[in-house]
């Protein structure tokens, strides 16, 4: 095409259909975390996401702490000091989102976690999802979760129409333990929701695998975040800086890429479909003759007096070594005699349990569990099965990062998220 009349008509023609292709969206996000409880990765994932605001759409930022002492307190908190970052942020990109927008749609949720139903009464929370999820919008409503379900089922009970236009992307594996009986609502109700079940690939982010130029997170504080503003000095109240940062897979996912696509590669793993969630259902204690998959359900039923207090009330506890401490689940009645608790076991172990009542036929009951390192592990007939779109970690071997089942496909884009990262430190110094 050597005439230049006619290389300027092209070139006029291509600039005319870029104009009038749409541009990206923006995804629709609503945050759900337990920042402010036991673990601090949530603040250092929320400093992450404040920092890349620009990349998303904010609906809501709802606290929703199963576990702990989270509250929506520490959410403004963070907002507070991004924004007296925000000058310097704002001098290399102005589309960060704006303080009072986002301190306009922190709501807090359920504190504590649901009883055997899975769900008790609205919260703020849940209620905001109802509103967000319920928008007049062409694109669905992506709810990453980095903490409880309890508010995303009590949301989904009150208003089950809105199963449709919602999509979650939710870290497991210890959240999950605590979520048990909110899990298995939902797995039970709405099994054909589209739902990202992560509960080991985000492990792989910031686990000690020290491969040949794999970037350590241990030094990456002093290397890269030390002298970055307010936020850089916040960074070193959380695990001394070290990153940690297991909910921010979430936000790398939607950084990356097609998130209606789980089966791609993406920054924030890789992902195939599962077609059923492991239950397994006991009338009595447990030996070590049983097996079940890390992640799946324990339902263990036992006979009782017939008391006469609420169904669904708390009567006895399940206590499990931890550490040097004990870890305490709580196990209800169910009424006419019948008692039930729920337990999620994060990781493969030989699990010991006691149980503690002031009911007779209870208090003193003893077991133990063999948990293995494959999910979702064998199937049982009583499974919850699941539709077309529950998608989670790959299982294939080759996929391991030692024992973290898919962590490699989420540990081979470490060193570029962290250098993508990296940049924006740089905007603060």
């Amino acid at each position: 095409m050597k005439n230049p009349v006619l290389v300027a008509l092209f070139c006029l023609m291509q600039t005319l259909i870029l104009a009038q292709s749409p541009t990206p969206s923006k995804p629709r996000i609503l945050i759900s975390t337990d920042i402010g409880g036991t673990d601090p990765d949530d603040n250092q994932s929320m400093t992450h996401l404040l920092m890349n605001s620009d990349l998303f759409q904010f609906e809501g930022l709802v606290s929703s702490p199963s576990y702990g002492e989270g509250n929506k307190k520490e959410i403004l908190r963070m907002i507070d000091i991004y924004e007296k970052d925000l000058p310097k942020l704002n001098k290399h990109n102005k589309k960060l989102a704006k303080p009072d927008f986002l301190r306009s749609i922190c709501k807090q949720g359920r504190k504590g976690n649901a009883p055997f139903s899975g769900y008790t009464t609205a919260t703020e929370g849940s209620d905001w999802i109802i509103k967000c999820a319920k928008k007049q919008s062409e694109h669905p409503l992506w709810i990453l979760d980095w903490g409880g379900l309890e508010d995303i089922a009590q949301a989904l009970h009150d208003a089950p129409e809105i199963q449709h236009k919602i999509r979650i992307y939710w870290i497991g594996g210890p959240n999950k333990k605590w979520s048990a009986n909110s899990y298995a609502y939902i797995a039970e109700n709405f099994p054909n929701l589209f739902f990202i079940e992560v509960n080991s690939s985000y492990y792989g982010f910031f686990s000690n695998n020290t491969e040949p130029d794999t970037i350590n997170t241990s030094d990456y504080y002093n290397r890269v975040i030390q002298g970055g503003g307010h936020l850089g000095m916040d960074f070193k109240n959380y695990y001394d800086g070290e990153i940690k940062m297991g909910d921010s897979p979430s936000l790398f996912y939607m950084m990356d890429g097609n998130p209606e696509k789980p089966e791609r590669e993406s920054w924030g793993g890789s992902f195939e479909k599962i077609t059923y969630s492991p239950r397994t259902i006991y009338n009595q204690t447990t030996t070590l003759k049983d097996t079940v998959a890390f992640c799946s359900i324990i339902e263990i039923h036992l006979k009782g007096p017939k008391i006469e207090i609420p169904s669904d009330s708390v009567c006895f506890w399940m206590e499990i070594p931890y550490g040097k401490t004990i870890q305490k689940w709580p196990g209800y009645h169910l009424g006419n005699g019948d008692y039930a608790i729920r337990y999620i076991p994060k990781k493969a172990e030989n699990l010991h349990y006691r149980f503690t009542s002031k009911i007779a036929e209870i208090n003193g009951l003893e077991g133990d569990i063999v948990v293995s390192n494959l999910w979702p592990g064998k199937k049982h007939s009583t499974d919850y099965p699941l539709g077309n779109h529950w998608y989670s970690d790959k299982s294939d071997i080759n996929l391991y990062d030692e024992k973290i089942q898919g962590g490699k496909t989420v540990l081979k884009w470490r060193n570029v998220i962290l250098d993508d990262w990296a940049k924006r430190w740089k905007w603060l110094k």
